[in-house]
């Protein structure tokens, strides 16, 4: 049983650390002289990148706003989740254990979701000076949907351990 915890809690870090690098990095989408996550455009001119922040000027700001919110949500989410995991394992009596952790780690996986499906759809027109063509998912949008698959597993686990 100690083996299962301890699988579930480096499982468990794992996302969170997925969760953190994709929201933070710099590599939703990428191109030979450009790359842009939810936060800045960045551009390679010969020797210097210059980047700027995505303000209210863009396209779709609100859509933004809505991935860069989803995104911080299921990090708080996670981390929340692997603390109510903690204080469940030692204070809640077999049975009852560890379903406000699948619960909030469900949640945690539905705002990766949301962030990376709106993000997929409508990433073109956020940054209309860019020749989008040119580009391609970054390493950042894929670590969200994985993400999203270790945050999903995750509250699936929960929910089997809580039978124990």
């Amino acid at each position: 049983m100690l083996v299962v915890l301890a699988f579930i809690i480096i499982f468990h870090i794992t996302s969170i650390a997925l969760l953190f690098i994709s929201t933070i990095d710099n590599a939703w989408w990428v191109g030979n002289n450009f790359y842009v996550d939810i936060w800045k455009t960045c551009m390679n001119s010969s020797k210097t990148v210059q980047c700027s922040a995505i303000g209210s000027d863009t396209t779709n700001f609100n859509a933004i706003q809505a991935i860069q919110a989803t995104m911080v949500l299921s990090t708080i989410l996670c981390c929340i989740g692997l603390l109510s995991f903690g204080l469940q394992l030692f204070r809640l009596k077999q049975g009852e254990r560890f379903v406000f952790s699948a619960i909030i780690q469900m949640l945690s996986c539905l705002c990766v979701m949301i962030a990376a499906a709106i993000y997929s759809s409508m990433h073109e027109t956020f940054h209309p000076n860019l020749n989008i063509q040119d580009g391609t998912f970054g390493y950042s949008f894929i670590l969200a949907w994985i993400a999203f698959a270790f945050t999903f597993i995750n509250s699936i686990m929960y929910l089997i351990l809580r039978k124990r």
